[in-house]
């Protein structure tokens, strides 16, 4: 599948104002609205399953993410952790379809009694997470296919180029082809939502900005677990670095070495790539936002900052804490009941807010 030749549609003003399309949501809106500060809500939990996977994470995931932290630009096979979890992918009546994108590939998702995608109705453009070196849309197969059939979407999952061959400024340009490709297959604006975990969180929130200098707004962005600031002092020094199950500290030093090592090898107009922290540039304009976060995890501190700044420029934000749950709980999908409900919850907000 490859993208069409040209936009079809009129554009967004002309067919839909902004302005009364944000009244209409208003209007109709079920969630709570922050003015001026964010909306934070605490979840129930967790439950005995829950508590297993943080353990199991604890004493597994964390030691090794410990010990590969020490030799970060050793060449890992983390491409081999996608491919692995396609085996594992459940016999399903799922429509998986593979799309062509000019670096990269995606793949278009849409669960049982979901509508084909065919630019109408609403869509998700998601950008998975995986410290922007591995995992892909097979990882988040069990994620995905609960997210198209919660929102009552398709889904389109980027698999973006990874580091460290490639940098996140890479990977963020697949992330734009993927939207662009949504545009020209005819969706508006405001029918996509952008959504991501983890560092897909980032990459939705500086497609977010990118698409806004662009004169483009979606209905919403949602992140999930996010990490939403690559700067790692004050993720270091929150309380959670000791509760959290999948991250050490030295988890951030390494990201931040390969990081930066991604960025200076790719040139962008003769110069090495800056990296870029989207906290730095919130402002008004930006889509509302969920964030759905673990209690216990240190991105929590991403998930509440990104939330003030947010609410703050005047754009409605709400956190959603899960505690005492994993890092991105809900890539297990139908394994942990409050990665269900979870993601019931993120589907009826998407559902909100293209409606």
């Amino acid at each position: 599948m490859t993208a069409p030749k040209k936009v079809s549609g009129s554009p967004r003003e002309a067919i839909r104002p902004r302005d009364v399309l944000k009244a209409r949501r208003l209007e109709t809106r079920r969630f709570a609205i922050s003015d001026g500060a964010p909306v934070e809500v605490v979840e129930s939990g967790p439950g005995i399953a829950a508590r297993l996977a943080a353990l199991a994470s604890r004493l597994t995931i964390r030691p090794v993410l410990a010990a590969g932290s020490y030799v970060p630009q050793l060449p890992w096979p983390w491409g081999l952790i996608d491919h692995a979890a396609r085996v594992f992918l459940p016999a399903s009546s799922t429509v998986r379809a593979t799309v062509k994108l000019p670096n990269a590939s995606a793949q278009l998702v849409r669960a049982k009694g979901v509508l084909p995608a065919d630019g109408t109705r609403r869509v998700v453009l998601y950008l998975h997470g995986g410290a922007f070196l591995t995992c892909g849309a097979n990882s988040h197969g069990r994620l995905v296919e609960l997210l198209s059939m919660f929102a009552d979407a398709p889904v389109l999952v980027v698999n973006y180029r990874l580091m460290p061959k490639h940098s996140i400024g890479m990977a963020l340009e697949d992330c734009h082809d993927g939207y662009r490709w949504l545009r020209l297959l005819g969706y508006q604006p405001e029918q996509i939502v952008l959504a991501g975990d983890s560092a897909g969180g980032y990459l939705a929130l500086t497609l977010a900005q990118r698409l806004l200098d662009e004169n483009e707004e979606p209905a919403a962005l949602v992140a999930i677990s996010p990490l939403l600031q690559l700067a790692k002092e004050e993720k270091q020094a929150h309380p959670n670095i000791k509760t959290d199950a999948m991250f050490p500290s030295r988890a951030f030093d390494a990201l931040g070495v390969l990081v930066a090592s991604a960025a200076a090898k790719n040139q962008v107009d003769g110069k090495p790539e800056e990296v870029y922290e989207p906290l730095d540039h919130i402002r008004a304009g930006l889509p509302r936002t969920l964030i759905h976060v673990s209690g216990s995890e240190v991105l929590l501190h991403d998930a509440q900052l990104a939330a003030g700044k947010l609410a703050a420029a005047g754009v409605p934000a709400e956190v959603r804490v899960w505690p005492g749950q994993v890092h991105d709980f809900q890539v297990v999908g139908p394994l942990l009941p409050e990665a269900v409900r979870s993601l019931r919850q993120i589907g009826e907000y998407i559902r909100e807010a293209t409606d």
